[in-house]
């Protein structure tokens, strides 16, 4: 390399540093030094996504918001914080944790549309109404949302009703106790099952289904926990890789999602051909039937369009429901005085022998673990024009940020509900606050505003308050006594049976318990 060139690479980098310089103290500036980090990788960019423990100066980490919660706004004075960085790009994102600010986010969608890019990766199957906006999600919802109907909800409580009955007389029969030494283990296949009935119209049980057909290598209810427990490993992994499937997991992942994908065609083609329609009232053929309905010819969804949203509820109410489940077990197992009021309760309402059929037992103990681990630490926003958010310090005082269009927003829902201001001793278990009246602005497990989850009532007030019922009023839930743990505080025990890592919702990384006949 001659003097010159390596003067002229000198003088090309010296410049591109004093740009960024530049350019990082002008978005300083821009949001007026309001307090956060100053970090070389962008928190939301695909890099920073891959850094996943805050590193000072360096990254923010993508575990930042679950790892610490509250805790910067509280020591920084702020509901609003920022975070200023200079690779890839020079780019500020905004972290809210206040609840009004989030309303005013969540009600006005053309100012603070949702990122649509970053959640193209899960459209394995075809566009869907999670990774659309505008006139496109209007769409979507149009023919969607009538799907989630009363005869729905009645077919999930039905069929979890049978699952667990099932569980209970075909798995575990006459067991006086039963440990599971990871209770995902239980709850993902109890999820499964539901959704194969509820989602599909398949009828799968603990015994049912362990072999494919003859046009299949893998049977339905494989591919489906396969496909949507391995959508990380789908969505990271390049075709060429994948096709290599140098792994275990992943030859199962590259397998699995094919399957699905013929499986749902099949479903299809089978209900459209039908010579007589058998009335039913799960979520595949209610989306199927209010799409041969639309008037609007321009309506309709494409086949891609009908799998791409069947793929996304199954994603959502199987991993959803599965991992609330586990937290809400071992929570009642940790603490057990609240345990046996529900048991009381249930005993209350529902008499010994009787299968439940209401839906309004352990509302409160639900809320509280969606609150405590929410399936979905923050939530993605843009800045569509350049607007300001007003919120308040650790004073009282008025604070006002200005935001520029196209700054990333995240609404910061771990730190929201650990928010002292909203909810008194935020890290207790305290079921009893969500009695009465009590912060509903604070309280977004499921988003807000007209993009809340559709699936929510189903998912809660009928599949998971069912699972919990039906269990509790038959067994009690203990932790799992462990030899190697046999010294350790109750706060130990609580930090090693709740563990969390990321996932495609918040995932539980251990939970031991034991389940012993009442």
């Amino acid at each position: 390399m001659t003097s010159t060139t390596l003067v002229t690479l000198l003088a090309a980098v010296v410049a591109y540093v004093l740009k960024v310089l530049l350019d990082f103290h002008s978005a300083v500036r821009s949001i007026r030094n309001h307090p956060g980090t100053r970090t070389v990788i962008d928190a939301l960019s695909p890099i920073g996504m891959m850094v996943v423990t805050p590193i000072p100066v360096l990254a923010h980490g993508n575990q930042r918001s679950w790892k610490y919660k509250h805790a910067e706004y509280a020591e920084l004075g702020y509901d609003i914080l920022s975070s200023v960085a200079a690779f890839p790009r020079v780019n500020t994102d905004i972290f809210v944790a206040d609840a009004a600010v989030i309303k005013e986010i969540t009600t006005n969608r053309s100012r603070f549309p949702k990122p649509v890019d970053i959640y193209k990766v899960i459209s394995f199957f075809g566009d869907n109404i999670v990774g659309t906006e505008g006139d496109e999600w209007k769409r979507f919802r149009k023919i969607i949302a009538p799907s989630f109907s009363e005869r729905n909800n009645r077919l999930v409580w039905d069929g979890t009703v049978k699952i667990m009955n099932d569980l209970f007389e075909a798995v575990w029969g006459s067991k006086e106790e039963v440990t599971v030494d990871n209770s995902t283990d239980l709850t993902i296949p109890i999820a499964l099952f539901i959704i194969g009935v509820a989602g599909f119209g398949r009828s799968m049980s603990w015994t049912d289904d362990v072999n494919p057909s003859s046009d299949h290598t893998m049977p339905f209810k494989d591919a489906l926990h396969i496909a949507s427990s391995g959508v990380f490993a789908k969505a990271a992994t390049p075709n060429w890789l994948l096709n290599l499937a140098p792994t275990e997991h992943l030859r199962e992942v590259k397998t699995a999602y094919p399957e699905l994908h013929q499986y749902m065609t099949e479903m299809v083609q089978a209900r459209r051909t039908a010579e007589k329609k058998v009335e039913q009232h799960d979520l595949f053929t209610s989306l199927l039937d209010a799409n041969e309905d639309e008037d609007d010819g321009q309506a309709k969804l494409a086949d891609s369009e009908l799998l791409g949203n069947i793929f996304i509820f199954l994603l959502a109410g199987h991993e959803t429901t599965a991992h609330t489940l586990c937290f809400t077990f071992g929570l009642l197992a940790l603490y057990q005085e609240q345990q046996e009021k529900l048991y009381q309760q249930i005993r209350s309402v529902i008499p010994e022998g009787r299968i439940p059929s209401a839906l309004i037992l352990g509302r409160s103990v639900f809320y509280e673990t969606l609150r405590l681990f929410p399936p979905v630490a923050g939530v993605p926003k843009t800045v569509a024009e350049d607007t300001a958010l007003v919120t308040a310090d650790s004073f009282g005082n008025k604070v006002t940020v200005p935001v520029l269009q196209g700054t990333s927003l995240v609404l910061n829902i771990a730190a929201l509900h650990y928010n002292p201001r909203y909810w008194d001793d935020p890290h207790a278990f305290k079921p009893e606050r969500f009695h009465g009246d009590w912060p509903r602005d604070a309280f977004l497990p499921f988003s807000g505003g007209a993009r809340s989850c559709l699936g929510r009532r189903w998912f809660f007030e009928t599949e998971g308050i069912a699972i919990m019922t039906m269990l509790v009023s038959r067994y009690k839930i203990e932790v799992k006594e462990e030899a190697e743990f046999a010294g350790e505080t109750f706060a130990e025990r609580k930090e090693r049976v709740l563990r969390s890592k990321r996932g495609v919702t918040t995932t539980p990384v251990r939970m031991p318990l034991v389940f012993k006949r009442r």
